[in-house]
């Protein structure tokens, strides 16, 4: 039976007959009105398509030069071994505001939700550019997570509004393209800053560059929403007039604000203990750390009761529960940004300390990887559209993307070949570019179109739960390993002068090659590297199982699946013949 015919039994059983004398269910009502906001016009497409294309634009500048002015940030405050935990707690947020930003770009509109999140991009950039502490640092963060995590989906969502199944990989693919660009281009920008002007007037210029760059989308997201409101009205019911208390409590039930604050807490209540374990000084710190992660288990069974039986507007419908081919890509996505972060959150400080080059080549080297993602993702667009599958090149793609961190473990030592380290990025990237291109496109195939904002957010929801547990796994690797083999490798050094080292990488690069603290740090960095590495190695097979079980559903011209032509169910079903 073909993935097809199962969505129309379900479009069918979602329709009210003429004999129904009951409202559709809350569900339904939440999906139509998805639908009809984002009904867009030729002339709004086009608009559209040209203003994400600023926008991209914009997006990948600041995300090839912000990223390494945190590494110096934290340097600055003397608590670069705190990167770990930030980038765990910057996982969280955005693995939570995701549901949160796609439910209120359903409830609302995407206009109203890409709005939101860019006062938060430009709110935790001023933080961060102002601050005074680490605190600070770490609250700017925090914010600049829910704006960046917000375009990243919203963009996602409005290029699935548009575009059909067959063009949409390519399209997703083509949002990229100025990666390509900017790997270049943000790399000096990035360098001359730090070189000339220093981390805090980066973070100021794109705190005004970002607003900059998606106002022309807002502005077409909102023109475009005024026409269709009428559309809106016209299917709205008629009653009495709810007060404002009645209107919140209303809106908190669609965004489902118990199941978000559950998950949200079931996330941090078990990644944080893991990543600031190291930090407890005593034996009361562990047990209460220990007392909070059991606490964060506690909740996910919580959360899974209320989602599935007593929530209205669920943040994870049952339907996806069921769905192989989100709970593959979910898995997949997870699995693969588990493996990602424990190889590169800490890889920018091991260039610097380990290799020495100059640090606009350093920026070059980690800027790779998102270019050969970049390209990796416009092929595997192509591929879709020309063949209209995806589970092959999927597999090859995290085949490859394996093949890449095993070579890492070799070129991570101090002795490791240059040449060797960049392979690594280049494969890792390319593969890393077919896998993320097909599990996007393979979930939101399949479900209706209603739900693909939300299965896309919680596809990205699971794949962030993955990266912000890479992240605290390689936080709680540095800190527990790093003490000790600076200890190993440098004993002729006071406890004091092994903590400037372990806290900032500026101090532990400062001396020149040869020199006896230098080539002590370095040892102790490759040893430390490359427990990461073996570990990211091991993660890495796991995707590759999950792929090789998920389904190969057709790409066709619906932009979401239920919305089949008589040719595509004709050419699902034909295919389904053949395969039996």
């Amino acid at each position: 039976m073909s993935t097809h015919s199962g969505y129309r039994r379900l479009r069918a059983l979602s329709e009210p007959t003429t004999d129904d004398a009951v409202d559709p269910s809350p569900e339904i009502v939440q999906t139509q009105r998805a639908e009809i906001t984002t009904s867009y016009g030729k002339h709004a497409k086009w608009a559209l398509f040209i203003s994400l294309g600023l926008a991209a634009y914009i997006y990948s500048l600041d995300s090839t030069t912000t990223y390494t002015f945190l590494t110096y940030a934290t340097s600055e405050f003397k608590s670069h071994s705190l990167l770990g935990s930030i980038q765990v707690a910057q996982g969280i947020i955005i693995a939570v505001g995701k549901p949160v930003i796609a439910k209120i770009a359903d409830v609302g509109s995407r206009g109203t939700a890409y709005f939101g999140v860019l006062i938060f991009y430009v709110v935790g950039y001023t933080v961060i550019a102002t601050a005074q502490s680490i605190q600070a640092v770490f609250a700017g963060v925090l914010l600049y997570a829910i704006g960046s995590t917000g375009v990243q989906l919203l963009t996602q969502v409005v290029i699935a509004d548009i575009t059909t199944l067959k063009w949409r990989g390519l399209v997703l693919s083509l949002n990229s393209v100025p990666f390509l660009i900017n790997a270049f281009v943000g790399s000096n920008i990035s360098a001359a800053i730090i070189e000339c002007a220093g981390w805090r007037q980066g973070y100021g210029l794109f705190a005004i560059l970002i607003p900059v760059g998606l106002s022309p989308l807002i502005i077409t997201l909102f023109w475009s929403e005024r026409i269709t409101r009428r559309k809106r009205q016209t299917h709205a019911r008629g009653g009495p007039k709810k007060t404002y208390a009645q209107r919140l409590l209303d809106t908190a039930e669609e965004l489902d604000a118990v199941g978000l604050l559950l998950i949200g807490a079931s996330i941090s209540l078990t990644l944080l203990p893991i990543s600031l374990a190291k930090h407890t000084e005593n034996w009361r710190d562990a047990t209460g750390m220990l007392a909070i992660f059991v606490l964060g288990l506690l909740f996910i069974p919580v959360f899974a009761l209320w989602n599935f039986r007593w929530a209205n507007y669920p943040v994870i419908p049952f339907r996806f529960v069921v769905n192989r081919s989100v709970i593959g890509a979910s898995l997949i996505g997870a699995f693969d940004f588990l493996a990602f972060y424990l190889t590169y959150t800490y890889l920018f400080s091991f260039v610097v300390v380990v290799k020495g080059w100059k640090l606009i080549n350093t920026t070059y080297f980690m800027q790779l990887q998102s270019i050969a993602m970049t390209l990796g993702g416009i092929l595997t667009g192509i591929y879709m559209h020309r063949f209209r599958r995806y589970k092959m090149l999927l597999v090859s793609g995290l085949v490859i993307r394996l093949l890449g961190v095993g070579i890492m473990l070799h070129s991570c030592g101090p002795d490791g070949s240059d040449l060797a380290l960049v392979m690594t990025q280049v494969l890792q990237g390319i593969g890393g570019g077919i896998a993320a291109l097909s599990i996007q496109v393979s979930s939101q195939a399949s479900v209706l179109h209603g739900d693909v904002a939300m299965v896309t957010a919680v596809v990205l929801l699971i794949t962030e739960f993955g990266g912000a547990g890479g992240g605290a796994i390689a936080g709680a690797i540095w800190s527990s390993e790093m003490p000790s083999k600076l200890t190993q490798h440098l004993p002729f050094l006071s406890q004091a002068e092994r903590d400037k080292l372990f806290g900032s990488i500026t101090e532990a690069a400062s001396k020149p090659r040869g020199d006896p603290v230098r080539e002590g740090v370095i040892s102790a960095y490759g040893d430390v590297m490359k427990t990461m590495v073996f570990t990211g190695i091991v993660v890495s097979v796991l995707p590759i199982l999950v792929a090789s079980v998920m389904p190969d559903l057709y790409l066709g011209d619906e932009t979401a699946a239920g919305e089949d032509s008589e040719a595509q169910v004709a050419a699902e079903d034909s295919d389904d013949d053949e395969n039996e």
